[in-house]
């Protein structure tokens, strides 16, 4: 007698669909078996898609076969119907073609096909390609019904971080804000836009406040994902265009937030993601570790502890062999005093206070000149999209022109958006309120910076030098320093009689500090 091997296949999706069960395939086949007097071999249950043959017992069952010889008497492999072998034409193909090199003969019991007549391989071909055709339908309709979906402004899957999947009470679906982790993400939009900490360590920050540990990459990702700002991504499906729509879901940051934090990243690149300084950044004894280049060789600090007689001793050193170091404990209370250069007493402030409200207003014509000119520019670019667009429409230009036109000013028109909206944001009546939160800011920056974390004081150290400082053992040098802290420092000298000029209030030159430097911006 002949030997059959049972194949009985079902996955999750076409058990709830259509009502297949293991248990049926499996009666029938046995049926079938005792009526064609056929001896029963190996029964195979699976439970797994037929999109390929990369199925766990499939598998398992191959490769007994691989380590055998090609069966003598020849084998039977059973299954009900020709979709339950595979949905795949190609690979289903490949696979009688490798079966028969074993001597097995596939069957399907209730579409019965004897492959020796030629003719049969016309029913076969329509038998796999039916299965094939049904997958392509649904899955084109799950993918049109998706992006409908998104169009209308829902937002498709699983949620993404500060927000969880909510159903009605009636089964309608929609997304919600989740606490604590909407509070976590609105933190970390928040910091990372500053641009004064690395975004590896707003990620470490974000774990430890909510006690997840959310990878690097999703960190990314989320910061790149427009639903947070309430919108969502179309993506790009044969020729209709990616482009953002309106989402129906609360947002959790304003689209001028998610603007910032992209020209950040833009701005940053990936190579700023690591760490400055390493695994020691988590020191509080080395603040400046990563920050401070050697005199000598030019290479940067870093800081280690050694152990002396009766107690540790702390240095900031070179690493190469120039033998350049010093206590870290002097060097940070030297940091500091370097720090009071940029603080003044509270009578300044007052005057600093005129002196800032006296050029505001003699370049607010300049701000409103601004926004006009960056009005017409985003004007214009619309236009000329928009006459690529009828060109394309008209047949003058092909689809791949006119992509680089509008990817040619994509870029230039976000960049424009947040400029315009950063000066709506900060009108002048504003001024005075954000002037004066400025002033308090650093009005004791040395003991802000004596008094805060360890991260708080390297953003502290970033916003007042954006490059690093070289540190020669007594004082600190730096090719850039923050426009608005020199500033500072050069009114702190003119009013203390060290620097030439008329000091006279009724005489408030400019000269001291460029207009740029006091847009509403920088507040």
């Amino acid at each position: 007698m002949a030997i059959a091997d049972l194949y009985i296949r079902v996955s999750t999706d076409e058990q709830a669909d259509k009502g297949y069960s293991q248990r049926d395939q499996e009666e029938r086949l046995r049926s079938h078996c005792f009526r064609t007097g056929l001896t029963i071999g190996k029964v195979i249950f699976e439970d797994h898609s037929a999109k390929s043959f990369e199925r766990p017992e499939w598998k398992k069952y191959m490769l007994e076969f691989s380590r055998r010889k090609a069966e003598k008497e020849g084998r039977l492999l059973l299954f009900t119907k020709w979709d339950r072998f595979s949905r795949n034409t190609s690979d289903a193909y490949q696979m009688i073609g490798h079966l028969k090199k074993k001597n097995i003969t596939p069957q399907a019991i209730e579409q019965s096909l004897d492959l020796s007549i030629p003719e049969n391989k016309v029913l076969l071909a329509i038998y796999l390609s039916t299965p094939e055709v049904e997958n392509d339908r649904r899955a084109l309709n799950v993918t049109n019904g998706m992006r409908r979906a998104i169009k209308e402004g829902r937002m498709m899957g699983i949620a993404p971080y500060g927000y969880i999947n909510k159903c009605t009470e009636d089964g309608r679906k929609y997304v919600a804000i989740k606490e604590p982790e909407a509070s976590n993400i609105i933190w970390a939009f928040k910091q990372v836009a500053k641009g004064h900490l690395p975004t590896a360590i707003v990620r470490v920050e974000m774990n430890k406040r909510d006690g997840r540990n959310i990878s690097l990459n999703a960190f990314m990702e989320a910061l790149k994902n427009v639903a947070y700002c309430g919108k969502l991504l179309l993506r790009a499906n044969g020729k209709e265009e990616e482009k953002i729509v309106e989402g129906k879901h609360e947002p959790l940051i304003s689209e001028e937030l998610f603007m910032k934090v992209q020209n950040v990243l833009r701005r940053k690149g990936t190579k700023d993601l690591r760490l400055p300084g390493g695994k020691a950044i988590n020191d509080e004894r080395y603040p400046l570790r990563g920050i401070l280049l050697c005199p000598k060789c030019g290479n940067n600090l870093t800081a280690s502890g050694s152990k002396g007689r009766k107690k540790h001793y702390y240095y900031y050193h070179c690493s190469s062999a120039c033998g350049f170091r010093h206590n870290s404990d002097l060097v940070n209370e030297l940091f500091e005093s370097e720090l009071s250069k940029y603080e003044f007493q509270p009578g300044i402030r007052k005057i600093l206070n005129t002196i800032i409200l006296h050029n505001f207003k003699s370049v607010s014509l300049t701000i409103k000149d601004e926004r006009s000119t960056i009005t017409n520019r985003i004007n214009a670019l619309n236009e000329r999209i928009s006459k690529a667009r009828d060109m394309f429409l008209s047949d003058k230009i092909d689809e791949d022109d006119f992509r680089d036109i509008k990817n040619r000013y994509k870029s230039e028109l976000d960049e424009l958006k947040e400029k315009l909206g950063l000066i709506k944001k900060s009108p002048e009546s504003e001024i005075e309120t954000k002037l004066s939160l400025a002033l308090d800011a650093v009005t004791n920056v040395a003991d802000r910076y004596r008094n805060a974390n360890l991260i708080d004081k390297r953003a502290i150290v970033g916003s007042i030098f954006p490059e690093k400082l070289t540190f020669d053992g007594t004082s600190f040098r730096t090719a850039k320093m923050n426009s608005f802290a020199k500033s500072i420092f050069l009114i702190k000298k003119e009013l203390g009689g060290k620097k030439r000029g008329d000091q006279n209030l009724k005489n408030l030159n400019p000269r001291l500090v460029t207009s740029t430097g006091f847009k509403p911006v920088t507040f």
